[in-house]
């Protein structure tokens, strides 16, 4: 028999027909959906800020050095769950600013600016009388606070797991910049302070991709230039930049075999060091990292350093009996070529008998860009 609750604070409505519907049977509908909505924020995402709610900072002509500071439009979902939307570009008080908080500060003083989900009093529509309100305005308030407060904003205590969006009279504080203040005006903004400005996030254990390739960039869009990396069943694991054409241009790259090539991007500096690695036979010629030029590894202007490791596994002589494997040679060439021999001993009533084969070896390949007056080594 499985264990159930007696109930919780979670109840989805029902109707039936013929059933007179509440004002409060109707309100349950719409607070049903939000909480759930909320909950789903709260605990498979981070809270922050989820697009736009930049502070940009425009010069006036007087006074000499003021800006004008404004928000722009964007989402955010806060530590409750609750979205909140600022739809249009907001210009900051300094008014308000100044009865808030500017008496007394400094100049070199970065004052964090904060985005607040509010309620609002209900207005009427006079749709139905004057005398009850149809709506709530699910608004935002923009809080400022001293140097230093931006550390509160680290410290609130999310609500309990049944509950739904905060309705603001606990404001829950996120942080979206700073504010520098002189002579009653705002003089600069920016995102750098003790607290950094958070933007929302995921909570998983496991990310899947349908295509069979996942993708982690740094920005919300391709760029130049732009950090990438990407796990692909085809390819493996690969991390690189963007090109102009959108195509990424591989650095460091691991194959679902497990083979491993790292390199930099254009001319290599002294001490850069590029890795090849996998598994060769004997007489394979072992190749050369990534971007490692021929010319440059004969002329001594860029070191090999190769390590080679005979596989302890291999075909034996087609014979019966059971074969012992042992390295009689596993090395490498002026020319990189792989030299790899096994001996495989057999040892019955009619005496030792033994076959020397071809066999395999994993191989590093580590390159690195010689300092002047260096030579090159195997």
């Amino acid at each position: 028999m499985a264990q159930t609750s007696s109930g919780t604070d979670v109840q989805r409505p029902t109707f039936f027909e013929g059933q007179i519907l509440s004002a409060a049977d109707l309100t349950t509908t719409v607070d049903h959906a939000r909480n759930h909505a909320a909950r789903h924020d709260r605990y498979l995402h981070e809270w922050g800020i989820a697009e736009g709610l930049t502070l940009v900072a425009e010069p006036r002509t007087e006074p000499s050095g003021a800006v004008t500071v404004t928000l722009r439009p964007g989402v955010a979902v806060d530590g409750t769950g609750r979205e909140i939307l600022v739809p249009a570009p907001v210009t900051l008080s300094e008014t308000q600013f100044g009865e808030t908080v500017g008496s007394g500060s400094s100049p070199a003083d970065r004052h964090p600016v904060l985005l607040a989900g509010l309620d609002r009093e209900p207005v009427a529509t006079g749709l139905l009388d004057d005398t009850g309100a149809d709506r709530i305005d699910e608004s935002y308030q923009v809080l400022f606070r001293r140097a230093g407060d931006e550390r509160l904003v680290a410290e609130q205590v999310p609500p309990a797991v049944g509950d739904g969006p905060g309705d603001g009279t606990e404001p829950w504080l996120i942080l979206i910049g700073y504010v520098t203040w002189r002579d009653d005006h705002f003089t600069a903004v920016t995102t750098t302070g003790p607290v950094p400005v958070r933007y929302a996030g995921v909570r998983a254990d496991t990310v899947a991709a349908r295509s069979g390739a996942l993708a982690l960039r740094a920005r919300p869009e391709p760029a130049q230039g732009g950090s990438v990396l990407t796990v692909a069943d085809s390819t493996g694991l690969t991390f690189g930049r963007f090109r102009a054409d959108g195509s990424v241009d591989p650095l460091l790259v691991v194959t679902p075999d497990g083979d491993l090539t790292v390199r930099g991007s254009g001319a290599q500096r002294p001490g850069t060091t590029s890795v090849a690695s996998g598994v060769a036979t004997d007489g394979m010629v072992l190749p050369l990292p990534a971007g490692v030029d021929e010319t440059r590894v004969t002329n001594g202007a860029t070191l090999l350093h190769i390590t080679v490791t005979p596989q302890s596994s291999g075909v034996a002589p087609a014979t019966d009996g059971v074969w012992l494997p042992g390295t009689v040679d596993c090395s490498v060439d002026e020319d990189r070529r792989l030299r790899c021999r096994i001996r495989w001993l057999r040892v019955d009533a009619s005496g030792p008998q033994w076959h020397d084969l071809p066999g395999a070896a994993s191989f590093l390949v580590l390159a690195t860009t010689a300092e002047a007056g260096e030579g090159s080594a195997a």
